[in-house]
């Protein structure tokens, strides 16, 4: 069965909300501390989560009110269609099955199996390289692993590798993705053939860019080694199992992308064989347990007290309500550098859409802008406009209690900054005549999400959250969270100039490429 289709603004509670904001937009998030209990009903522990989303111009009842409207639009419903294998993405005909990938309760014993293999065969390669087992063909140890994909093939294995950077095992991880032949060719530079990886991700083995990349690379290999050593050497991750045969990989190297797992959720199975490997098998086993521990707390939680929800339906109020369009996650954690650009595809690919799960244009906002980078550095770059700047802007600020390497003075420093932030975009400063420039009103939301450390199962369950944070706006706003038909027409337009065509495209664009070819 398909996910319910209502529109969210038909609601009662959606009119009680619009009700609710007019009356008390103008309120002080101070204002909302008056309530005894608010630190009780707006802060959630889970395992080694705190979150706290108190400081946000909202009240209880208004909180109540975003609970109902999750109600009435069936989310509890569309949450169990969401993990039982239902085809909720309709417009593919297709299932939405990524938490099967971190699953340990999997029912269905086909869906089972073939997760269990390809777990297995993630496995087999990763403890291989690590071990020494599977050496280069001159009988040297695999030092360099080289991922080359694109979209959901490239950012979440690039992120998750990068912020577990502490656990690797110290084989050497790089990504190619954009078809920028100078950037490859600088890698390439670096490399030894000898002692080199390479793991193309394509789910259809014809994607333009890790293609193209992928030969290149393919012409370097064979000019420095031989071309005998590619099925070694080469690791296909891909569906489509002729055209990687074609390329010179073995069929013991070929691992499959079902079918019911989109690219940009997709880092948990065989895309995430990278993480795999830099991290150990072990390690990544741990990180979809941490997964799978979030799944479980987001399926079975009341919604007053379940993460993903309370932040989807707070994304919403700021969203449809007080029309903020973007919304920050900030990360005090230097190794979470890429977390905001992973999530950047992962919202906006997902929830980017103006047509509802009834085949009509929305009338309200959808998708938000996601962005953000670390603190501190962001601090020295664009705080100042969420300070003092005419927007506001919700933001996730991700904290640790504990440092990797226990330099717990430094970090000490860095967790300062952190509260400092999130107290000082609340509560402001005053300042007045000569000085009204300093003038700071805060009254600016965020919710800060502490965890105990960096772990690869706190790093799952943190992807998880969001992720299903993700599903969550797109259920109850009753659009279509896992199609992206915006990136596929861009896919087939770009196949077209590349071949030649130019029937449908503009004069300006006519234009402008026959200045670069020229």
């Amino acid at each position: 069965m398909a996910l319910s289709k209502i529109d969210p603004t038909s609601l009662s509670s959606w009119a009680s909300l619009d009700k609710k904001f007019k009356a008390e937009c103008d309120n002080h998030i101070s204002s909302f501390f008056e309530e005894s209990d608010r630190l009780e009903k707006f802060t959630i522990s889970w395992k080694d989560f705190y979150v706290d989303f108190s400081k946000n111009r909202l009240s209880s009842s208004t909180l109540k009110l975003l609970i109902d409207l999750s109600n009435e639009t069936n989310l509890k419903n569309n949450i169990e269609k969401y993990f039982d294998g239902s085809t909720i993405n309709e417009t593919e005909k297709r299932s939405v099955l990524h938490t099967a990938l971190r699953s340990s309760e999997i029912k269905n014993p086909d869906l089972k199996q073939e997760v269990d293999d390809a777990l297995e065969k993630i496995t087999n390669i990763s403890d291989q390289i690590n071990s020494g087992i599977k050496l280069g063909f001159t009988g040297k140890k695999i030092t360099d692993i080289v991922n080359i994909g694109i979209g959901g093939s490239h950012l979440g294995p690039e992120m998750v590798t990068e912020a577990l950077s502490f656990y690797s095992l110290g084989i050497n991880p790089h990504f190619v993705s954009n078809i920028d032949p100078d950037f490859t060719s600088k890698l390439l530079e670096k490399l030894n053939p000898e002692t080199t990886v390479f793991i193309i991700v394509s789910k259809t083995f014809t994607t333009i860019e890790t293609l193209e990349n992928a030969k290149k690379i393919r012409r370097w290999f064979v000019e420095n080694a031989n071309e005998e050593s590619i099925k070694d050497h080469f690791i296909a991750v891909s569906n489509n199992t002729e055209a990687p045969k074609k390329f010179g990989i073995s069929s013991d190297n070929v691992l499959s992308i079902p079918e019911w797992v989109g690219g940009r959720f997709s880092l948990w199975g065989s895309v995430g064989l990278i993480i795999s490997i830099i991290i150990g098998s072990k390690n990544f086993k741990e990180f979809l347990k941490g997964a799978e521990s979030m799944d479980l707390h987001f399926r079975n939680s009341p919604f007053e007290k379940n993460i993903p929800i309370i932040l989807a339906v707070i994304s919403i109020w700021y969203n449809n309500f007080f029309k903020c369009e973007t919304e920050a996650v900030l990360p005090y954690n230097q190794f979470l550098g890429k977390l905001p650009d992973y999530l950047q595809q992962a919202s906006m690919e997902s929830n980017g859409k103006s047509i509802d799960r009834g085949g009509n244009k929305v009338n309200y906002e959808t998708g938000s802008i996601i962005w953000g980078s670390t603190g501190t550095n962001a601090q020295h770059a664009f705080f100042q406009l969420m300070h003092q700047g005419t927007k506001i802007i919700p933001s996730d600020f991700i904290a640790f209690k504990k440092s990797l390497y226990g330099d717990s003075k430094q970090h000490d420093i860095l967790i300062s900054n952190f509260l400092a932030q999130t107290n000082a975009l609340m509560m402001g400063k005053n300042s007045t005549g000569s000085e009204i420039h300093k003038n700071i009103e805060g009254n600016k939301p965020s919710n800060s999400i502490v965890i105990n450390k960096l772990t690869p199962s706190s790093l799952g369950a943190l992807i998880s959250m969001y992720e299903n944070k993700i599903f969550t706006i797109g259920s109850v706003l009753n659009i279509y969270s896992y199609d992206q038909w915006g990136v596929e027409l861009g896919k087939s337009i770009a196949r077209d100039i590349s071949n030649g065509k130019q029937d449908n495209l503009d004069k300006s664009t006519i234009k402008i490429s026959e200045i670069l070819k020229s």
